[in-house]
């Protein structure tokens, strides 16, 4: 494996038993498409610190899994995870606590993401009072309201609940919680597809800028290819749960050589330059 990556992972494999006719897999998983079983098949890729890497397929094709698995939300049947050197994949106990810090994920929907009992200072502050229990409630409060002024929300927004927001403010404070623990690596899977279109232009410039403020490599989840083609400088194509083309941004959106990826560009009015 390369010294010099961030993430290295190697031929990930996670498939989904069928009973009955019946594809069993976790509540609410839609990687794996009616009359198929596998959810991951054999992905493999390297991640250089400071890249952004576009993961971009159509619905169903195992991104979600794939996302899921790269954070240890679920467990691949096989393959390898490094992070930085270290086993990714078989850490444990402490070795899990600590990597899990420099791995964070902004998710999808940002209303189900949000406990929306909880204050937004609660919520954004919550993996300080689990990662660093040492810190006072001033402290934690401090840094909570320093992050959600990184995202454009000032520190009133502390003791507001998720509901008095709009969506992409939702959005924003699920960024800040991914960001709090200044992580390393961040995934983030289908961020703005819940957003209209204005406003998630605007939370994609956001991503970019805090990509080069806290110096983060990123994953871009995204059925989009204009969304992908806005941020990664490398874009990997996804189709029944195997990358079938990867390489530069440029190579991959302006001179596609798979025929699944050449579709999937001649759907689209216009990629972004």
């Amino acid at each position: 494996m390369a010294a010099d990556a961030l993430l290295e992972v190697r031929d990930l494999r996670k498939s989904y038993a069928i009973a009955a006719g019946v594809i069993h897999r976790a509540k609410g998983d839609p990687s794996t498409a009616p009359g198929g079983t596998v959810g991951v098949d054999g992905v493999s890729f390297s991640l250089a610190p400071g890249e952004t890497l576009g993961i971009v397929g159509e619905s169903g094709c195992g991104k979600t899994t794939l996302a899921r698995i790269l954070l240890r939300l679920i467990e691949p049947d096989s393959g390898e995870m490094r992070f930085r050197g270290q086993d990714w994949r078989g850490a444990r106990g402490a070795d899990l606590r600590a990597l899990r810090r420099r791995i964070q994920m902004v998710f999808q929907d940002p209303i189900a993401s949000l406990n929306a009992r909880m204050r937004v200072g609660t919520i954004v502050g919550e993996p300080l009072a689990i990662h660093e229990p040492g810190l006072s409630r001033a402290e934690r409060t401090a840094r909570t309201a320093q992050m959600l002024e990184a995202v454009g929300l000032g520190a009133e927004a502390l003791d507001r609940y998720p509901h008095e927001f709009s969506g992409g403010q939702r959005q924003r404070i699920g960024i800040a919680r991914a960001l709090i623990l200044r992580p390393e690596l961040v995934v983030a899977d289908e961020p703005v597809s819940a957003l209209d279109v204005s406003i998630g232009a605007q939370i994609l410039e956001l991503l970019d800028r805090l990509r080069r403020e806290f110096s983060l490599t990123l994953i871009l989840i995204s059925h989009s290819l204009p969304v992908v083609a806005q941020l990664a400088t490398r874009v990997s194509v996804m189709q029944a749960g195997k990358f079938v083309e990867s390489g530069t941004a440029d190579q991959v959106l302006q001179a596609p050589q798979h025929p699944y990826t050449q579709a999937l560009i001649a759907a689209v009015p216009e990629i972004p330059a």
